[in-house]
């Protein structure tokens, strides 16, 4: 079982929504962990955090301005930690089309820092987070996602001797996250209409607490070299509208650049390293460092059927705009009413 207490743990981007979903839930959970460090590079981000974890009720705590693209900052960063949870990224689609040598400088070259410091320090588990636009990517930003997994993945194949782990957590939208729809819609029915791309595009829908229960099993479970997918439910974008604004005018505006009218988080090929493992898949490194009989026979893992297709159109479980509702009261405004 995973016990993170006396253990220190960085997080970079750990002023996002994410990272203080996680810094939240370490504390409730593990109020003996020797330090959390929150790495970003936002000043400000950091301020109002501060603000929420005083450094006298919460003695843990660090906070750490720098940025992934600087290795010199995490090695310096890095030093004295245990476990490292990845989670800064430029992720706004339609800016990493406009700006694509600040998003590679970020998400690949970040991520290149990342593992290098953590192969140069007493680092000993990385968990890196994904989003389902790396898989089958047709913008930069989800090409830049799937080149850090691959990066993640095969960093397992240089530590040599080092006693470390690297593996992904790989999930789709992140319901009430910064820069989300279902914010985003809250806001905008204000004026009177919701701008909507298209009402039959769908996505995956996650929850943060769902987003921290990932990097915890991945923490916890990997071997080394794993994408960890979850089953959850998808939506269409205008049953979110008619959660968040029943009977206003859903106006279509089209997609914007780089974006999806579906999404997947694991394509046909992938399907031939790809198994069951209960709640989540696990797509499995082609070249495991590890023997491949005792992995599954520890989680009792299943093989997926050769062309297993995992995306947002073809789901099993869906939600209405009356489950929608309840989750937006649930995980993003207790006070939410139509």
């Amino acid at each position: 079982m995973l016990d993170l207490n006396n253990k220190s743990i960085l997080i970079t981007g750990g002023t996002g929504s994410l990272g203080k979903a996680l810094t939240r839930r370490i504390f409730e959970t593990y109020p003996d962990v020797k330090r959390l460090v929150v790495f970003s590079r936002d000043e400000q981000k950091q301020f109002v955090m501060a603000q929420e974890y005083p450094k006298d009720a919460y003695p843990a705590i660090r906070f750490f301005i720098g940025d992934v693209r600087d290795k010199e900052r995490l090695l310096r960063a890095f030093k004295g930690v245990d476990y490292v949870i990845h989670a800064a990224a430029m992720k706004h689609v339609h800016l990493a089309e406009y700006n694509p040598s600040e998003c590679i400088k970020t998400n690949v070259n970040g991520a290149e820092n990342v593992i290098h410091a953590a192969l140069e320090t007493s680092v000993t588990n990385v968990v890196a987070l994904s989003t389902d636009k790396a898989c089958a990517p047709i913008n930069l930003y989800g090409a830049t996602k799937l080149t850090s997994d691959k990066l993640f993945v095969a960093a397992n194949n240089i530590k040599g001797r080092s006693d470390i782990k690297f593996s992904v957590v790989r999930y789709g939208n992140v319901m009430g996250s910064n820069g989300s729809v279902i914010p985003f819609f809250i806001e905008k029915r204000k004026e009177g209409f919701l701008p909507i791309t298209d009402p039959n595009m769908t996505r995956f829908n996650i929850s943060l607490d769902g987003g921290v229960d990932m990097v915890l099993h991945a923490l916890e479970n990997a071997w080394g070299g794993e994408i960890f997918v979850p089953k959850i439910a998808s939506y269409k974008i205008g049953d979110v509208a008619e959660a968040v604004a029943p009977g206003i005018e859903q106006r279509v505006i089209g997609m914007r650049p780089g974006e999806k009218i579906h999404e997947e988080m694991i394509t046909h090929s992938d399907s031939f390293y790809t198994y069951d493992m209960g709640k989540y898949y696990a797509i499995l490194p082609t070249v495991p460092n590890w023997d491949l009989a005792k992995y599954l026979e520890a989680f009792n893992a299943k093989k997926v059927p050769e062309g297993f297709e995992y995306n947002s159109n073809q789901n099993d479980d869906w939600e209405t705009p009356e489950s929608l509702r309840a989750l937006i009261v649930k995980h993003v405004d207790p006070n939410f009413t139509v």
